[in-house]
């Protein structure tokens, strides 16, 4: 077992030391001002990012020495349901206890309710990490953003009341959104507010299902709070502190992420506080809050699948046959060259998309703000909007096939409980269904795709100088972002049905697009980079083509033989 999930990961290491943040720091530290306050804040960019690196250490050092060991004993425990009440299993209870000791249990909130004020870019770093260690542990830490989402919309009374609770460690969030006939609908939601004028609260009603976590004791709450409304316009979000109202019906028996309690929940009468204004629950609040969750989750996928390919990489070249390591077996190293490239390339993607998220709430922000400051806001909210379905598609793919090859790469001991691989391939498999499956992250990045959303930064990437070396890769990226555009103007001129039918298509173009050109950027940095990309650009640039092959020659033929293929009986 690592010592330290941060220092023996020199990939991450790699990326915080090339990240650069320090326009988002500025912004969010107030110029530095935090300081004479709060004598931990930083005093300029190079101490903010000497300060990420520590705590990455020490969440590195729990998550390898503490938590990992016990995941295997966590997830055979799960969580528990009874009497009414979920308890977590006990090694999940240590962890929890050794991250609130560690003081990391809310280190996106502002300084001054006992936060860290971090980036998000450097929270989903921190998300990855506990993701390897014991992938349903994830949803505990990483319901941070419902803490955020009362900081950026609560009132004043309501964030002194909760968010310092968020930062001791005190409380867990829930995002309690989903019911029983409203999943991927949201807009449906039946489960109603009314206020109560005497007693000077909302009051809710109805049951919730799929809930994460929902045993906690804050929830923000998805509620029809408008009487005669069918849509999203007629919903608000609700802060609920849990109370014998809440009942907790039962919890779910899932495939994966044991320690994870999904509860399904009914509301009778329960006081409730609105967040924000009505009528902007869903399509301001819950969807900025699924967002960040979107990107936690992608960062969960990836530290799964680090775990996963690190099982299969030890096992391939402990496991002896035909008198070698399997590693040397060409159909293995294929599959292990395959899973790496995919993880570097997934581990550049959320950490970009990081960036831009972190610039547009940085600039949200900015008072009185500068023609200039509007503009880099408007341009990083379109890319953080681009980018985050695409993330979220591509990371937990890419997490489901790793995990899926490294049960592979294990053989006939992969697909028993021994093993770690058989428990990370179980885990994975949530994380391209929950915070929406892939299909409608498809759907979400389709309108950005098809509006040239990602144009301009392709356009900015091909301009950069990649010198001698890198030259070839980069005219066939170049020759794949001409081929992307004409592949989205082709699609836009289909039928409504046959853009909808062919839009994973143009989505994996964009997706393998921007993870090339990411990972060729990064390779002007060290050789192994530069032989990373390779990889990566000699498994997936055919597939671009391929993509874009399928775009061109589509057709409404599959559609209009559905019904006829898709009829019972079979």
């Amino acid at each position: 077992m690592a010592e330290n999930f941060y220092l023996d990961n020199h990939d991450l290491q790699f990326h915080l030391d090339k990240l650069d943040l320090s326009e988002v720091v500025e912004l969010k530290e107030k110029g530095y001002s935090y300081r004479a306050q709060y004598p931990t804040a930083p005093r300029h960019y190079q101490d903010a990012k000497d300060n990420y690196r520590v705590l990455l250490e020490v969440l590195g050092d729990i998550c390898a020495t503490v938590i990992a060991p016990r995941a295997a004993e966590a997830d055979e425990e799960g969580a528990q349901f009874k009497d009414g009440q979920v308890s977590y299993a006990a090694a999940t209870q240590e962890a929890i206890e050794a991250l609130k000791q560690a003081e990391l249990m809310g280190v996106m909130l502002p300084w001054e309710y006992g936060g860290l004020n971090l980036p998000e870019t450097i929270y989903q770093m921190m998300v990855e990490i506990v993701s390897r260690a014991e992938g349903g542990l994830m949803t505990i830490f990483g319901l941070q953003e419902i803490a955020s989402t009362i900081g950026e919309y609560g009132d004043e009374a309501m964030k002194a009341r909760v968010l310092p609770r968020f930062a001791a460690g005190e409380v867990a969030g829930a995002m309690v959104l989903t019911e029983p006939d409203a999943g991927s609908d949201l807009g449906s939601v039946q489960t109603r507010a009314s206020y109560d004028e005497a007693a000077g609260v909302w009051r809710i009603n109805g049951v919730k299902r799929f809930i994460t976590n929902g045993n906690a004791e804050i929830m923000v709450v998805l509620a029809r709070s408008e009487e005669g409304t069918v849509d999203a316009r007629g919903l608000s979000l609700f802060l609920v502190e849990r109370d014998e109202t809440v009942h907790i019906r039962r919890i779910e028996h899932k495939i994966g992420i044991h320690t994870s309690p999904t509860c399904e929940l009914q509301f009778v009468n329960t006081p409730a506080q609105l967040i924000g204004k009505r009528r902007f629950g869903l399509i301001r609040y819950a969807m900025g809050l699924m967002n960040g969750a979107r990107l936690a989750v992608s960062a969960q996928a990836l530290g799964i699948a680090e775990a996963a390919y690190r099982e299969a990489h030890g096992y391939a070249n402990a496991r002896i046959q035909f008198n070698k390591p399997i590693r040397d077996i060409p159909a293995v190293s294929r599959m292990l060259l395959s899973m790496r490239g995919e993880i570097e390339a997934a581990r550049a993607l959320i950490y970009e998309t990081g960036r831009w998220v972190d610039l547009a709430k940085a600039y949200e922000h900015v008072e009185n703000p500068t023609p200039e400051a509007k503009q880099r806001l408007k341009q990083a909210s379109a890319l953080a909007d681009a980018m985050t379905p695409l993330t979220k598609y591509y990371a937990t793919e890419m997490g489901n096939r790793v995990c899926s090859m490294a049960m592979q790469v294990h053989g006939g001991v992969g697909y028993m409980r021994e093993f770690n691989v058989e428990r990370h391939y179980r885990d994975i498999r949530v994380t391209n269904i929950y915070e929406g499956t892939s299909q409608l992250q498809i759907v979400a990045a389709m309108s950005k795709l098809l509006g040239h959303a990602l144009d301009e930064l392709l356009d900015e990437w091909a301009g950069l100088d990649y010198g001698p070396e890198l030259a070839s890769l980069k005219t066939q990226l170049v020759e794949a972002n001409e081929l992307f555009k004409r592949a989205t103007d082709h699609l836009k001129e289909q039928e409504r049905e046959v853009i909808d039918y062919y839009a994973a298509d143009l989505t994996d173009m964009a997706v393998y697009i921007v993870n090339s050109w990411l990972l060729l950027q990064d390779a002007r940095l060290s050789e192994r980079k530069l032989a990373m990309a390779r990889v990566y650009l000699a498994e997936h640039l055919p597939q671009v083509h391929r993509a874009g092959e399928a775009i061109h020659a589509a057709d409404s033929t599959p559609l209009a033989v559905r019904e006829a293929v898709l009829a019972e009986p079979f």
